[in-house]
């Protein structure tokens, strides 16, 4: 006998096995109960193949067809896994293998980017000529040109032409190099001033005798970025610099002279300079006249004399007499003008010639005038005072300046920038309140929504889903089914203890016994009661130890037709 008190679920019953408590379950429950197992056993694959998927990385991205081929071939051959990112614009390889992958890759010189460097010069062959080693010259120039230029953030390629003309001796004014790059540029991307400037000098100074305004910069869309929109007033680069940084230097002297008076941050200014740029050369020869009684430098001197025949000179029929040489002049050559002797009349017979040549030194000046670059010829002022506080107290209302102030202002500010009214120059001041700045919302992207958030977010949100999954399935599915195959049990027993309470003795044993033919004695009548009465506790007694056959029983009985 099973002494089991009723409370007892019929369910948590250990003489059952789980085989007939699951056969005893309803049909809904059994059909929840296999999609939870089903639904499980595809959560535990799903788990161990995330497991054993490796975290793809990008390798290389946007390669060309060439390179693709090259880096692929080199992939299979050192047996690396590799996919292909959505859309095929990314090669991507295990995240683990990635830097050793690029190591090996670079070894073999891949990518080559789709650029030829200084190693074309390696596999020259035996018999080339001068023209042919000049062009691959060129060409290796091009591509180390023009991978250093894509090693710039913005820059997606770049392609960069020279125009070397040949060196001859033969022509007397040689014609110059010049070159031209073409650039690709990112989605979204630009380059400022300073960069394309930057890329200028960097060809030209690669290049021997290439100036930089022979250099050409265009972008993807054909603009010519190398413009460097002052033409029209003849700036170079180097101008402009030294016109800004003059500005600037003007503006920063007068904002840190009034901010003592009126405070920092109360006081904003703008100076535009007009500078003269103009080079100009003058050279002059200035000759000092000779007159006066100051002496002057004799630099040479020349005298010339001839003395005609002498008076009563041997004459006649030419003999030995006649041909004698004349006598030796007694005068110096040098001498003075009175020194010689009397010089016979023109004509005369012994007349004699005498010339005279002195050269003087000449005073000769050369000037060489260079004019100065970068004179300031005109600057323009506009300054823009705050209203300031009476005192220091933080609560009183701003005032404008009075007139007086205005004036020390305005005196401060002309001899801060060197004001000259014969040059034009111009100062305005005006006194006005500044506007309240609006509180900037942060720049910061919240925490939420910053790129290394997501890529973490993503990384470990599988990790996360699946066991939330497993929980969803547990709960929504295993547990009403669990609770649905409990709840029958509870109803068959309380069926069978309330037909048992209910049922009245008589009845009970009149549904056991026979219907009575004829009258009973008494003690026939008793001994049958008490035989109804056996039957029915053994009947209380199978319902304990085994309410479903009972509650099987009670339920075949209500469902027959009366």
């Amino acid at each position: 006998m099973d002494n089991r008190p009723p409370s007892v679920p019929p369910a948590a019953d250990p003489a059952r096995s789980p085989l007939q408590w699951l056969l005893a379950l309803p049909q809904r429950s059994k059909l929840a109960l296999g999609a939870a197992a089903l639904l499980l056993a595809g959560v535990l694959a799903a788990s161990l193949m995330a497991g054993r998927e490796p975290d793809w990385r990008v390798l290389y991205a946007g390669l060309s067809d060439k390179d693709g081929g090259a880096v692929l071939a080199a992939l299979a051959q050192m047996n690396v896994p590799h996919q292909f990112s959505e859309g095929g614009g990314a090669l991507m390889v295990p995240a683990d293998k990635v830097h050793d992958v690029r190591l090996q890759l670079a070894s073999q010189g891949l990518p080559k980017g789709g650029t030829v460097g200084f190693e074309l010069m390696e596999n020259q062959k035996f018999g080339t000529t001068q023209f042919q080693e000049r062009l691959n010259f060129q060409r290796g120039l091009e591509g180390e040109l023009a991978r250093s230029i894509m090693s710039l953030a913005a820059v997606q390629s770049a392609r960069v032409h020279l125009a070397l003309p040949s060196q001859t001796a033969f022509l007397r004014e040689q014609q110059k190099p010049s070159a031209s790059v073409l650039l690709t540029l990112y989605n979204g991307r630009s380059l400022e001033r300073g960069q394309v400037a930057g890329i200028v000098h960097l060809v030209a100074a690669s290049v021997p005798e290439l100036q930089a305004r022979a250099v050409s910069v265009l972008d993807q869309t054909g603009s010519l970025l190398s413009d460097s929109g002052d033409t029209a007033a003849g700036l170079d680069a180097s101008q402009l610099q030294h016109a800004r940084r003059t500005e600037q230097d003007l503006s920063h002297r007068i904002v840190s002279i009034l901010e003592p008076i009126v405070g920092p941050g109360n006081v904003r200014a703008q100076v535009t300079a007009d500078l003269d740029f103009t080079q100009s050369e003058s050279t002059a020869e200035v000759y000092t006249p000779n007159q006066g009684s100051a002496p002057a430098a004799v630099r040479s001197q020349h005298l010339s004399e001839a003395a005609g025949a002498a008076p009563g000179a041997a004459g006649g029929i030419p003999g030995a007499l006649s041909n004698q040489p004349p006598a030796t002049p007694t005068s110096p050559v040098n001498g003075a003008p009175g020194a010689v002797g009397s010089v016979p009349a023109a004509g005369a017979p012994g007349a004699a010639k005498r010339d005279a040549v002195t050269n003087y030194e000449v005073d000769k000046t050369v000037k060489v005038v260079r004019s100065a670059t970068g004179t300031i010829r005109r600057l323009s002022a506009a300054v823009i005072v705050n209203h300031v506080r009476t005192g220091n107290d933080a609560k009183a209302a701003p005032r404008p300046l009075d007139k007086a102030q205005l004036e020390q202002v305005n005196a401060l500010v002309r001899e801060a920038i060197g004001f000259r009214q014969e040059r034009g120059d111009s100062v305005q001041v005006v006194n006005a309140a500044f506007n309240q700045p609006v509180a900037a919302a942060a720049s910061e992207l919240p925490v939420w929504r910053q790129p290394q958030t997501i890529e973490y977010a993503i990384r470990f949100s599988r990790w996360l889903a699946l066991p939330l999954v497993a929980l969803i399935i547990v709960f929504g599915l295993v547990r009403p089914a669990m609770r649905a195959g409990r709840q029958p049990g509870r109803r068959l027993d309380a069926t069978v203890q309330d037909a048992i309470a209910l049922a009245p003795p008589a009845a009970a044993a009149g549904a056991l016994s026979a219907p009575a033919v004829m009258p009973l004695l008494a003690d026939a009548q008793a001994q049958r009661q008490q035989l109804r009465t056996a039957q029915l506790e053994g009947i209380r007694q199978l319902a304990r130890q085994d309410p479903a056959t009972v509650a099987n029983v009670v339920r075949n009985w209500a469902n027959q037709p009366s």
